[in-house]
């Protein structure tokens, strides 16, 4: 079997190779992405890197020559932006794969979306994949990915959409990285009272079920929430994180409310400016703050998905490679 998984050289992407690499039934991985990181490189004799814009159809046309099986983990991820940057990254993407796909006859297509698309603002738990999506999405990047998905499902090729909530582990660059530097900052306070639930998903966790996928026949053309099926206190999780980093955790506490009025503020003034990010965002703010839990029932009974790495494991992990990159 010859894949092409894109995305390859960020988080998802690296820690999915460091798997694929071992499945005696996989000859070949076509490894693309935009640049290398010399921390999330693989390098064996069955992984290809090819580097590209998949905005470009000649690019991805070629690319598709050979492939069995694509894995598309590639996008624009990002609490704020410009609709078109997004669109680009996340619909015009698919688009050509999903063509170069149909031309080469590819048999199995894996993608992986978002479960911002549930997101709104406000407490949600045991959601399903078969729940009401809102009426209008958080941000341009959920909005496009559940577009992306809505045009896999109309392609007519064996398809499995996941949905993994909030992927931490070693290699993770945004999350926790995200959390480390607002610390640093003086900037990172509970919100809300801190009580709020969420599922996390360890990023092995998410490629097992990757596997899992590349082999079902009972569970193709279907959409799959993923996580570590423990919910937990996110700001437990944040004070365990910074425990073992050996950091005082943060204790003071702002109320939701009046620091979603600040962050909505901040993005009235980015948008009437220079559209840079602001130092918050309505989402960011609100997924700090909110309960998000997810059923991942439907995973366990047609994939046989079972969440082998915890939230603290994967965090335990996170913090080993991140002191060791942070030596170099």
């Amino acid at each position: 079997m010859t894949i092409l998984l894109t995305g390859a050289t960020g988080f998802l992407g690296f820690r999915t190779l460091d798997k694929l690499i071992n499945i005696d039934s996989i000859d070949k991985i076509i490894a693309t992405g935009r640049t290398l990181k010399k921390t999330h490189i693989i390098k064996h004799t069955k992984v290809d890197y090819v580097l590209g814009d998949l905005t470009i159809k000649k690019f991805v046309n070629e690319l598709m020559n050979g492939i069995d099986c694509v894995i598309h983990a590639a996008a624009l991820s990002s609490p704020w932006g410009n609709y078109k940057e997004f669109s680009a990254a996340n619909l015009t993407t698919q688009s050509n794969l999903l063509q170069a796909a149909k031309s080469k006859s590819v048999s199995r297509y894996i993608y992986i979306s978002t479960p911002s698309l549930y997101f709104e603002l406000k407490n949600k738990y045991n959601i399903k994949e078969s729940d009401p999506l809102p009426s209008k999405y958080v941000n341009a990047y959920a909005e496009t990915k559940r577009l992306a998905e809505i045009e896999l499902e109309r392609a007519n090729i064996p398809y499995i959409i996941f949905r993994p909530r909030a992927l931490i582990g070693r290699g993770d660059t945004v999350i926790m990285p995200r959390l480390i530097r607002a610390y640093d900052e003086g900037k990172l306070k509970i919100i809300g009272d801190g009580e709020n639930i969420t599922d996390l998903t360890s990023v092995a966790n998410l490629v097992d079920a990757i596997i899992l996928a590349l082999n079902t026949d009972k569970g193709l053309n279907q959409t799959y929430n993923i996580t570590n099926g423990a919910p937990v206190k996110l700001w437990d999780s944040i004070n365990f994180l910074f425990n073992k980093l050996g950091k005082i955790p943060p204790s003071k506490k702002v109320p939701y409310g009046l620091i979603k009025i600040v962050a909505k503020a901040m993005e009235i003034k980015s948008k009437m400016t220079n559209m840079k990010e602001p130092t918050l965002t309505v989402y960011g703010v609100g997924i700090l703050a909110k309960s998000m839990t997810m059923d991942i029932s439907k995973a366990k009974a047609l994939l046989g998905y079972k969440a082998k790495v915890s939230t603290e494991e994967a965090i335990e992990e996170f913090v080993d490679w991140y002191k060791e990159i942070e030596k170099d």
